[in-house]
């Protein structure tokens, strides 16, 4: 693999995480809760970084386990992956038409740390979705490029998660006013449909 391939596969791997992990949900807000408040911060984006990063690792890891083994099952996750990728883009799109805000709740009391994590836990590790972007989907894109691309397209899904969750961590007191309006989410579900379609076809390309 060249620098240049190498390269472009970590932007693919970049965009792919991207787009599975900024889209409106209880993790999100509850990052930025905290991240408004100036509550827990590094541990709660350590612990979302730390849990996306073990689990792509494991769905890398794991399709390509799949591959050596049993070459019919990865054509079964790649045609599942593909459908989830459409209706995952389905979805955006439908959020894109019908805008939400993100609504981080500051007025709450104080939160104590041993609270404040076990939330962050169970937010991230009870969500059955978190398991089919990480593992299943970011896992089955990641192995139509082979080894070591794999890794690579996996090193930029983290990268993703790192620079999303640091953000909007300790960028909060910046980008709430920016989330809290349906506009800022009718674009970036537009463009996550759009590239979402678009790592649709070519999973089965």
């Amino acid at each position: 693999m060249t620098p240049a391939s190498a390269f472009a596969v970590y932007l693919t791997g970049l965009g792919a995480g991207a787009s599975l992990i900024i889209a409106i949900g209880a993790q999100n807000a509850y990052v930025l809760r905290q991240g408004l408040r100036r509550e827990h911060v590094l541990p709660i984006v350590l612990i979302c970084v730390a849990s996306d990063a073990v689990l792509i690792a494991a769905g890398v890891a794991g399709i390509g386990a799949i591959i050596r083994s049993a070459p019919v099952a990865l054509e079964i996750i790649r045609w599942a992956g593909f459908a989830f990728l459409l209706l995952y883009a389905l979805f955006a799109a439908r959020r894109a038409l019908r805008p939400e805000r993100l609504d981080a709740g500051t007025g709450a009391a104080a939160t104590s740390l041993l609270t404040a994590v076990g939330t962050c836990l169970a937010l991230t590790w009870l969500n059955p979705h978190v398991y089919l972007d990480t593992v299943l989907l970011l896992g089955s894109l990641s192995a139509s490029h082979g080894d070591p691309g794999r890794w690579v397209f996996g090193a930029g899904a983290v990268t993703a998660s790192i620079l999303w969750f640091g953000m909007l961590g300790f960028g909060a007191r910046y980008l709430a006013p920016v989330f809290a309006r349906p506009v800022a989410w009718r674009i970036l579900d537009g463009c996550i449909a759009v590239l979402m379609l678009v790592l649709a076809v070519l999973l089965v390309v």
